[in-house]
Order: structure tokens, then sequence, then C-alpha cells
């Protein structure tokens, strides 16, 4: 048990601010002096940051967007002696920051890379995991919304299973990945549109295309 401290209460405040930090904006206008929400799918991720202004942008949103995830259970877990129900406040809280941001009126990214932080802190093989289901179905039918939509689909069953050797998670981090999986998966409403009608656009580096 750990001694209930200001700290705590902060927590949730802070990771929400931590994920509100709009990296694929502030790239896109450092590399490339746009607004990437007016460009591509108008989306701050790396996916449209990519396209719309180049690999180097988008790579480095992907690793900023993953970071902030990382650092806020990280954070979380430190502040409170490791308290599984903390660190999946602060993983829900940093999505809904990245996800809904106050400084961009609460229009924000997919929540992909950010949660790929948050399981990375919470339980490494499930990411990796994960990860790899991406990839292999972003390589295979080239849509990244598909291998988002996938990998956030299997992360309550990678979590169950690769929590720790012969042990369930606790019930709180089940709930809390289940969350975060339909919060991903809601996201991703206009992408899994059109790939139903067929229009959903396949990935590539090019800029200026049409994204996700």
């Amino acid at each position: 048990m750990f001694e209930i401290s200001m700290a705590v209460f902060l927590i949730p405040f802070a990771a929400y601010l931590l994920g509100s930090i709009p990296f694929g904006l502030l790239l896109a206008k450092l590399f490339g002096g746009t607004d990437v929400r007016k460009s591509g799918s108008g989306n701050i991720g790396a996916t449209n940051v990519a396209r719309v202004v180049g690999p180097l942008a988008g790579i480095l949103t992907l690793i900023f967007d993953t970071a902030k995830g990382t650092a806020a259970v990280w954070l979380a877990g430190r502040v409170t002696n490791e308290s599984a129900t903390w660190m999946m406040v602060a993983a829900i809280t940093v999505l809904l920051g990245h996800c809904f941001p106050v400084w961009l009126k609460f229009k924000g990214g997919k929540g992909v890379a950010t949660a790929l932080g948050v399981f990375l802190a919470l339980c490494p093989f499930a990411a990796a995991s994960a990860l790899l289901l991406f990839v292999l179905c972003v390589a295979y039918w080239r849509y990244v919304s598909l291998g988002s939509v996938a990998a956030a689909a299997a992360m309550p069953l990678l979590i169950y299973f690769l929590w720790a050797p012969r042990h369930a998670p606790p019930i709180i981090v089940d709930v809390g990945t289940l969350a975060i999986t339909l919060l991903v998966i809601y996201k991703h409403d206009g992408n899994l549109q059109r790939l139903v009608e067929g229009t959903e656009p396949r990935f590539s580096f090019g800029k200026k295309k049409e994204t996700e």
C-alpha cells in the first residue's frame, strides 16, 4: 500500500496534460511549416504527418506520441509504488489527453502510438506482440487503420495471457485495457466505414496524398 498524497490526486491531471501535447502538429509545423489538420486526413497522428510532411516528421511523431504514453504510466508507477490502479488511471487519462486535447478543441489523434507506449510500460511482451500483429497487417494489406484496429482488438487477450507467467493481471488492468481498446476502435470509426465500402486508401510514404 502507499500513502495517499497530493501527488496521487495530480496523476490524472498530469497524465492528461502530457497526453494532450500535440507532437504531430508541432513537428509538422517545424518540418513543413504547415498545419497538418488542414491536409490529408486532418489527423495529427504519425501516419498523416508522414504523408503530408515526410517520413522523418512521421517517425518522430510516432516516437514522441509513444514516449508520452510510456512516461505517464512509468511516472504513475514511481509515485504510487507500482500501483496497478493508478498506473491504469494514468494510462487512460494520457490516452484521453491525446485523443481529446483541450488545446485543439478536443480534436486529437487516434491514440494508437500513445496506447502502444502505455502498454510498453504495463506489459512489454503484450505490446511487442500487438506491434508485430500491426506490422504484419500493414505489410500484407497496407491499411494502417486495419493494423491499428487489429492490434487494439487483440490487446485484452494479449494482456491477459502475457501479463506474467501463470498470473492473470489485476481486474483493473483487464477493465482498463478493454476501455483503451474500445476508445482506439471508436476513434477509427470513419476508417472502418471506408474499409467496408472499399474506399480506405492504402498506406505509402508519399507526401501530399490522401491518408487515413
